[in-house]
């Protein structure tokens, strides 16, 4: 779509801010003759719960469906990441498209869900809970907003499944909007802790291994009947995640710690660093004493 009069004239998304009330009229059906086109050239974001949906239909672990069918990209510049769905080796198409439609119709991702609406997540700076707005995408192969079937936002998002599939991917969204909205007051986020975020929000299957392990357990002290819980229910450990980066990354504490053992891990950790600070030192002298020095 194309108009001169908005403020974005490429952009296929239509920018009113819409309601649940608002009508549309769409409808996708396998009688329109764009059947299949919007899966042909994809551009699909996963959320958390996309991913663990996926890798489950799939018989895969989280870290293997990662690897094998998806790519990371920036959803902040130079800070944390989100996965995009891989297409077809070579090529634009979704992987999963078939001359019937969708193979993994049943747990297809939330913005396969949502087309051609547009979710809008927003927070102000000074407000602790998130906004849902909607949009409409109008792209020129999509020829089903010609068709004559009208429904209210509100119940598109029923009939797709979305009400589900957007409750358990909130908690995400905020911790995604909270550190948009932080922006540099929190202070730019180490390698480290971009790589944990990554992998407790995508890859559950190695944040479940993290938390059954004993240097998680020496500094956490979770009830055993809530650790039995996220160990071994795939939406607790998703839920538990965000929860546990909304305390690492904001210092919102919700999860106990054994406050003597946190103090030895860091006096160990102070230790360490002296030690190898010594050995760095002792290790310069001695190639200055052997010649090694700069004249």
């Amino acid at each position: 779509m194309s108009r001169p009069d908005i403020p974005f004239p490429q952009s296929p998304v239509v920018p009113t801010l819409l309601d649940e009330s608002h009508v549309i009229r769409f409808q996708c059906h396998r009688g329109v003759k764009c059947w299949n086109a919007c899966c042909s050239n994809i551009d699909i974001s996963l959320t958390p719960y996309d991913v663990l949906r996926l890798a489950r239909r799939l018989d895969l672990s989280t870290s293997e469906f990662l690897a094998r069918f998806t790519v990371p990209y920036e959803l902040e510049k130079d800070g944390i990441a989100g996965v995009k769905l891989k297409p077809v080796d070579g090529g634009t198409a979704c992987r999963y498209m078939v001359p019937e439609g969708c193979s993994i119709y049943s747990d297809r991702p939330t913005a396969c869900r949502y087309y051609p609406v547009a979710l809008l997540s927003m927070r102000k700076q000074d407000e602790s809970v998130d906004r849902q707005a909607y949009a409409l995408v109008e792209e020129p192969h999509c020829l089903g907003h010609r068709e004559p079937r009208e429904i209210s936002i509100a119940d598109y998002r029923k009939e797709q499944g979305l009400p589900e599939y957007d409750e358990l991917a909130r908690g995400w969204r905020q911790l995604v909007l909270k550190k948009k909205s932080c922006g540099p007051t929190v202070g730019k986020p180490s390698k480290r802790s971009l790589e944990f975020f990554f992998m407790a929000c995508y890859d559950l299957d190695r944040f479940r291994s993290f938390v059954a392990s004993d240097g998680f357990s020496e500094v956490y002290d979770l009830p055993p009947d809530e650790l039995t819980t996220i160990l071994e229910d795939d939406v607790a450990t998703m839920q538990f995640a965000f929860r546990f980066l909304r305390q690492v990354l904001f210092g919102e504490m919700s999860v106990a710690m054994h406050a003597d053992n946190v103090e030895r891990r860091r006096a160990r950790a102070a230790e360490q660093r002296s030690r190898l600070e010594r050995e760095a030192a002792e290790r310069l002298a001695r190639e200055e004493e052997g010649g090694g020095g700069i004249d």
